[in-house]
């Protein structure tokens, strides 16, 4: 075959311009259906890539609603999405409608890491029997694992008391207590899954949470958002190790987990554990080709546990103690409810929440406050429907916008201020809020929630039972401006902190 000449590449180059102008006004043509979301004007084949700030998409979204209003369009390459606000608009997206909104967009990656076909977990699992299978097994999991060896509380108490020995070793001097928080929430996990701690040294426990921190902070870059939206891109050699270099050795190593777990399990006791249970499940389900419950998803279901149960609740938790040394006040409050309701020698126990209206004001203000998944996951609609009077096609990717709700001027007092009596009542009574909504809504609602909810009571009391923290002296006041990746975390800080 002869070499391109000039004569032939300018009709070729014509012909793949209007190629990919036909298959760019494909993908563009539901924005002209009657009643799409209106939205800033998306470039052919980018979209709105180039006008999305992936570094502060907090911000950008903010901005963007505040000209287009709560239901506006947001154009990803060839992915067609639409951002949802406010409480109604939410509400009526991910619970009215539910059952339509329940999917999640396709993740392709997965495959090209090596997962396999049949292995998708629950946190991006697509919405359909698999999904309702693995999630109906890990919430009856979670809630009956009081049959276990130990209860999930225990587990909780025994790990705080860990935690705070290990606090205690700082002897009142200054420190970051991110990586602590870490191990103390990661062996919560490591106990639920597996039946057993790791000691806060132990090299495969610390090069664990080292490649899931690698893996929080690599996807939050632009590259791996670039790659999700633009799948195609998956194809060119080397590029998914770039985008997530730590994703291969963090699986690597909890299937070396899992299968030495595997090795060390008795068939003839009862499940100690989660992956005992699953691995039940797998020996039930052989030779049913239908089953969810196989060796690949048993590896991402792991993985799904180990990644959203750790870097959110000790981030949420990392909040937590800044916002104590940022308010020392209300640190004496929460101590001085403590010592009224638990004193000092007994551990704290779930069932304490009810005496204590001011702790618990704290600790769901510091969850409002942190707003740690500003934009929750991605949902898509499994058929048109309609939100805010606005016509959203199937197929199309939905973000809610949980920050809207949780930062709502017109709900609450203090939106973007420290405030526990947002919780109140004028008696000092604890109330919920329906615009509390930190673990998204409808039938993606974190499966976590309740584990969530006890580690951050457990471990918070526990903490401020035994300590009192500060500011280190002769250092400035830490800031309260959280930094945005795949969490919003706080900015970095150190504390002291001192035995009461």
């Amino acid at each position: 075959m002869g070499l391109l000449t000039g004569e032939t590449l300018g009709p070729l180059a014509v012909a793949v311009a209007v190629f990919l102008l036909l298959v760019d006004l494909m993908h563009w043509r539901q924005c002209w259906a009657a009643r799409y979301p209106p939205g800033p004007m998306p470039l052919p084949g980018l979209g709105n890539q180039l006008q999305v700030d992936f570094q502060d998409m907090v911000r950008c979204v903010t901005r963007l609603q505040h000209r287009f209003g709560d239901v506006f369009s947001l154009q990803m390459a060839w992915t067609p999405g639409v951002v949802v606000s406010g409480l109604a608009a939410i509400y009526e997206a991910l619970v009215d409608q539910s059952e339509d909104t329940a999917d999640h967009p396709p993740m392709p990656v997965f495959e090209h890491l090596g997962f396999g076909p049949h292995a998708e977990g629950i946190l991006f699992a697509r919405y359909g029997p698999a999904w309702r299978e693995q999630r109906r097994f890990c919430v009856s999991t979670l809630r009956n694992f009081g049959l276990g060896k130990k209860s999930l509380e225990q587990w909780v108490t025994e790990e705080a008391s860990c935690l705070c020995a290990a606090f205690a070793d700082q002897a009142g001097r200054p420190f970051s207590p991110n990586a602590l928080l870490n191990k103390a929430v990661s062996n919560v996990i490591a106990s639920l899954t597996f039946g057993r701690r790791f000691e806060y040294n132990d090299s495969r426990f610390i090069k664990l949470l080292d490649l899931a921190d690698g893996q929080l902070k690599a996807n939050s870059g632009f590259l791996p958002q670039v790659v999700h939206t633009i799948p195609v891109l998956l194809h060119i050699p080397g590029l998914v190790d770039k985008a997530f270099p730590a994703q291969r050795a963090f699986m690597a190593l909890l299937n070396e987990l899992v299968v030495e777990h595997r090795m060390n399990q008795d068939p003839a006791q009862p499940p100690g554990d989660l992956t005992d249970a699953f691995l039940d499940e797998v020996e039930k389900a052989k030779g049913s080709p239908k089953s969810s419950f196989n060796d690949e998803n048993l590896r991402l279901v792991v993985a799904d546990l180990f990644f959203a149960g750790i870097v959110t609740t000790s981030t949420m938790l990392a909040w937590a103690l800044l916002l104590m040394i940022l308010h020392p006040d209300v640190q004496c409050r929460v101590q001085q409810e403590i010592d009224e309701v638990i004193g000092q020698a007994r551990r704290p126990e779930m069932g304490d929440q009810a005496h204590m209206p001011f702790t618990m004001a704290v600790v769901h203000e510091v969850q409002r406050f942190g707003d740690i998944i500003p934009l929750g996951l991605p949902h898509m609609t499994s058929r048109d429907i309609e939100v805010q009077g606005f016509l959203i096609p199937k197929g199309t990717m939905l973000i809610p916008n949980l920050s809207s709700v949780l930062k709502d001027e017109t709900i609450w007092k203090k939106p973007f201020r420290f405030h526990p009596e947002h919780f109140l009542d004028a008696q000092g009574r604890f109330v919920k809020q329906e615009a509390f909504m930190p673990f998204s809504a409808g039938r993606r609602l974190c499966l976590g929630e309740p584990l969530a909810r006890m580690e951050l009571f457990l471990f918070f009391t526990c903490l401020l039972q035994r300590f009192s923290f500060s500011v280190p002296a002769g250092q400035p006041r830490p800031s309260d401006h959280g930094v945005y990746g795949v969490l919003v975390t706080p900015s970095p800080y150190q504390l002291c902190a001192v035995p009461r």
